[in-house]
């Protein structure tokens, strides 16, 4: 089999860490067989999708590195879905319904009140010809329904094993509305056959609506495709993530300074009895990558979590991954002043802070009691230019000359010359400040 799966979000929206679950389990899947991974944009709601949200979608893939081998588009698609539905009518396999709205509600509350699933009835496959002329005449336009069989569907579930759906017990589902735009069942049906789609990989709030696929599979003559339902994604607290993705969109975390591979590293272990562990590249997180391994209880995302490991990640990122982004900021471009800086960042972004503490500007902070100390210091500043060694060169002569050690020997410095008590070890700060700028912070210190 070739292997190729979809990712298919509906452009009416940004993405948020739901579907960035969906669309990594469909490339990592994939690219570990050997296969193709499709983008494919379900904009069939002409009204709600719009281009820049189309340009969106496409803008976080890319940030996550889940670059698609075929781009598609509904919209493009109208035509093919018009002559699959004018055949399927023909076959008796959609049929024209004339129940407005609000007739429909009313009888899925008298179902309902007397015990019954809220199940369609079927009405409209007794209307004649003359009583659907008749409706039409008052006006109603019809909406059309795909007619199941009433029979258990059966597949095996990659995530959940043996499933079986009862038709019987759901509504034949609506394919196209009385304005004649196109609910979701139809189109991806015909999308996943016509694009030669082997596995579809979703959450398992489609489970229902894959018996009624399966069956429009079959009406068609198409081949089936592996299905795998995956676990929704609760929030850190247990509460139902959906009702507050607005604060979890990919454009939200990105602009926060996650790097993608711990968003990507984080979420595909997410679900599974597997420990989290930080990752370098694409490459380690597919290879670590195992749908077998993904369980059915929901799985919780912790924002805060990713934040952890992605501080993890850059503490161990080799220098090659940086190197241009360091240059862009003004950073040395040198191997070792990435490897001494690195411990000291949360995000990439820090490293802006980092290169504040060394080129300025800074407040320097003198206590009154460490005065004569900070002369003392800035009358035994080692000679320029400094290098590794002039740090406990510097502290060594101190020691000697002031008497303290430990703490009350370097926190004044560090104070004098960061105005921060924390933060990257003082040897390689004082390197990169240089002699002139040293020179100048303590002597400022000392005037306020």
């Amino acid at each position: 089999m070739s292997i190729r799966t979809r990712f298919a979000p509906s452009p009416t929206g940004l993405l948020h860490v739901g579907n960035a679950r969906a669309a990594l389990f469909c490339f990592l899947f994939a690219r570990k067989q050997g296969g193709e991974f499709l983008l494919r944009l379900d904009d069939t709601d002409t009204e709600r999708s719009t281009q820049e949200f189309a340009d969106a979608i496409c803008a976080d893939l890319d940030w996550l590195g889940l670059s698609a081998d075929e781009t598609a588009r509904q919209s493009n698609r109208f035509a093919r879905y018009d002559e699959v539905f004018e055949q399927l009518v023909a076959q008796g396999h959609i049929y024209a319904c004339y129940e407005t709205p609000d007739e429909l509600d009313r009888k899925r509350k008298r179902q309902l009140a007397r015990g019954n699933p809220p199940v369609y009835d079927r009405a409209a496959l007794a209307l004649t010809p003359d009583d659907k002329a008749a409706l039409e005449a008052e006006g109603r336009a019809a909406h059309w329904r795909f007619k199941l069989s009433g029979e258990q569907v059966v597949w095996h579930d990659l995530v959940r094993g043996e499933q079986a759906i009862d038709t019987a017990s759901v509504s034949d589902p609506v394919v196209r509305r009385a304005d004649g735009t196109w609910l979701y069942t139809l189109p991806s049906v015909v999308d996943d056959l016509d694009m030669n789609i082997s596995h579809v990989i979703r959450g398992e709030d489609h489970v229902t609506n894959t018996a009624a696929q399966v069956e429009l599979i079959a009406a068609l003559g198409g081949t089936q495709p592996v299905f795998a339902h995956f676990s929704l994604m609760l929030g850190a607290d247990g509460s139902n993530l959906s009702k507050r993705l607005g604060s979890l969109s990919l454009k939200e975390l990105r602009e926060a300074g996650l790097e993608p591979i711990s968003l990507n590293a984080h979420i595909a272990r997410l679900g599974t009895a597997d420990p989290i562990v930080p990752a370098q590249n694409m490459g380690e997180v597919i290879e670590g990558f195992d749908i077998d391994r993904l369980g059915r209880a929901p799985a919780r995302f912790d924002a805060e979590d990713v934040k952890r490991l992605n501080a993890r990640i850059l503490h161990e990122m080799p220098y090659d991954t940086v190197a241009d982004r360091l240059q862009e900021i003004g950073a040395p471009a040198q191997a070792a002043f990435w490897e001494a800086m690195r411990g000291n960042i949360d995000t990439f972004a820090d490293m802006k802070s980092i290169l504040t503490l060394i080129h300025g500007p800074v407040t320097p902070v003198i206590a009154p009691e460490d005065a004569d100390y900070i002369a003392e210091a800035q009358a035994a500043l080692p000679d320029a230019p400094f290098d590794l060694e002039s740090w406990s060169v510097w502290t060594g002569q101190l020691k000697e000359v002031s008497g303290r050690k430990g703490r009350a020997l370097f926190m004044p410095l560090r104070l004098a010359l960061t105005g921060q008590p924390h933060g990257p070890e003082m040897q390689h700060l004082l390197y990169h400040i240089g002699y002139d700028e040293t020179a100048a912070r303590l002597a400022a210190g000392r005037k306020e």
